[in-house]
């Protein structure tokens, strides 16, 4: 979104003439609205909450998610767009209103994702949520064997770090598995780049996260009623670097999600934190592309 191309540096990548078209990337949040930056580009909508067949949204958390990732900013001008306009969208609700799941809903999706993600060319899993856990409960184990089943599959999966930092172990689940990748949020103040509510490591497994953050702080996105609207945190950080992803994975079709995620190694910035606070460091989209 706007806020973020000025950190981030947008018009060089768009020179490249790279959005992302022919990726899709599924998002499990609490739905969408057929928001005019995101219209024909919905390709699939399931809702695990309440069995409607039809585009909505009673939240916006997920409007404003899809938005980050694939928003077009055709009702800005151009001036709020997302990371990757071209990208298509399969959207899985899977939070009520208030944003609270259930995590049998958010397997039956990721298993749908499984089921339908070569007809429907999906490459990314967004999960701009989780749950906080210090302990590989029954529930969480759930969670974080059904995102690794994901990456086994070959998808890339990228989750939120959460906002419940800057103690050591805020790290939500599924972020704390070891093979996902974990985004935490940059949030400026005058100038100055903290990190006072993301999530940090260690998990409880022991494993550094997150592995890598982008600016997440008054992020301009799709909001509900046709509108925009403004949100912070290491969910609209998370859809940041899955649209930054489909950028690559246009760019390079058949990279794998480990090349993937060591090439996001590999060209981190290090802001030179603590590694369970910066990860590798933060993206830089002009050498990550």
């Amino acid at each position: 979104m706007q806020r973020v191309r000025m950190m981030m540096d947008y018009d060089s990548w768009n020179r490249r003439n790279c959005t992302g078209r022919g990726v899709g990337v599924a998002v499990l949040d609490t739905g969408v609205e057929e928001h005019p930056d995101l219209r024909g580009r919905i390709i699939d909508f399931q809702d695990f909450v309440h069995g409607r067949g039809y585009l909505y949204d009673d939240n916006g958390h997920g409007t404003h998610i899809s938005g980050c990732i694939a928003g077009s900013g055709i009702l800005s001008a151009g001036k709020y767009q997302g990371m990757a306009p071209g990208c298509h969208l399969m959207v899985l609700k899977v939070l009520d209103a208030q944003g609270n799941g259930n995590t049998s809903e958010v397997l039956e999706a990721l298993d749908y994702i499984l089921e339908y993600r070569k007809e429907l060319g999906i490459r990314i899993v967004n999960i701009s949520m989780g749950t906080i856990s210090r302990s590989a409960s029954d529930k969480c184990g759930q969670l974080i064997r059904a995102v690794e089943k994901a990456w086994d599959a070959g998808l890339v999966v990228v989750t939120a770090a959460g906002n419940n930092g800057p103690d050591p172990m805020t790290i939500t689940t599924p972020g704390i598995s070891r093979k996902v990748i974990t985004v935490g949020a940059l949030e400026e103040n005058r100038g100055i780049f903290a990190q006072g509510y993301s999530g940090r490591g260690p998990t409880p497994y022991c494993v550094v996260k997150p592995e890598i953050v982008v600016p997440g702080e008054h992020i301009v996105s799709c909001g509900t009623n046709g509108k925009y609207c403004v949100k912070s945190g290491t969910s609209m950080a998370t859809a940041i670097v899955s649209g930054a992803i489909a950028l690559l994975l246009e760019k390079y079709p058949h990279m794998t999600n480990t090349e993937v995620k060591m090439r996001m190694y590999q060209r981190a910035v290090d802001l030179r934190q603590p590694k369970n606070q910066q990860g590798w460091g933060m993206l830089n989209l002009n050498s990550f592309l």
